[in-house]
């Protein structure tokens, strides 16, 4: 593995993994749905007013598309551990995160089962909570939360396969659970599609007593018949 020498979008050399250009152009913030982060002009949209989720907050950077897809990739597949950083720092200057981070008691990585880590080597959500705590002092516990149960991946299944597919796989450490009540917790990963797994994950926080969850994510797919380019 070398770190990258060059932007991943446009290959600027020499520069950083993002360079200005291609994150002003690739990387604007745009009016999301605050507790799904879906692109809409309502501050809720109707489906998380029908069926809030477990979470207060949901906050992401970018859309899961051109260029980011393939950044994503690279980092959760491809090895490139130097890409981490750059993401993260994109995370952290997305809107309203640096406030969350800040009122934040505990920074959560969403964890990865132990047979998954051991096949990829690293947990790319704890890459991305370390790049975001950066000069900060929030706790970074990568043991309280676990994921104790191998599921198969989420990618090709439906919301309805998702949710039966994570439920009961997530546990909280006995010796740490008490250190949750009443905490303002940001939970961090790399993507959200339908939001199965951060829902399992939250329902487990919350039954923990957490008072505040904030969702935090690199990636928002976007809702099903719509492109990047369109707003809901």
């Amino acid at each position: 593995m070398t770190l990258p020498s060059e932007c991943l979008i446009c290959h600027q050399w020499p520069g950083p993994a993002l360079c200005e250009s291609c994150v002003l152009n690739f990387a604007q913030p745009r009016a999301r749905c605050q507790l799904c982060a879906l692109p809409g002009a309502d501050p809720v949209c109707s489906a998380c007013r029908a069926t809030p989720p477990v979470w207060d907050a949901c906050l992401c950077a970018v859309d899961y598309g051109y260029p980011w897809q393939a950044c994503v990739a690279r980092l959760k597949f491809q090895g490139e551990l130097g890409l981490a950083n750059s993401l993260g720092q994109l995370m952290r200057h997305a809107p309203w995160v640096e406030r969350a981070l800040e009122q934040a008691t505990c920074l959560l990585p969403m964890p990865l089962s132990d047979q998954r880590l051991r096949e990829r080597g690293y947990n790319q959500a704890l890459l991305l909570a370390r790049s975001l705590r950066q000069g900060l002092k929030i706790p970074l516990p990568v043991h309280w939360l676990q994921k104790w149960r191998d599921t198969p991946a989420q990618s090709e299944l439906a919301r309805d396969e998702r949710l039966r597919n994570v439920a009961g796989s997530f546990s909280l450490a006995p010796s740490h659970r008490h250190r949750l009540r009443n905490a303002r917790v940001v939970l961090v990963d790399d993507v959200m599609t339908t939001g199965a797994s951060l829902q399992a994950a939250c329902q487990l926080l919350r039954h923990a007593g957490v008072a505040h969850i904030t969702t935090l994510v690199l990636a928002r797919t976007n809702a099903p018949g719509t492109s990047p380019s369109e707003k809901s």
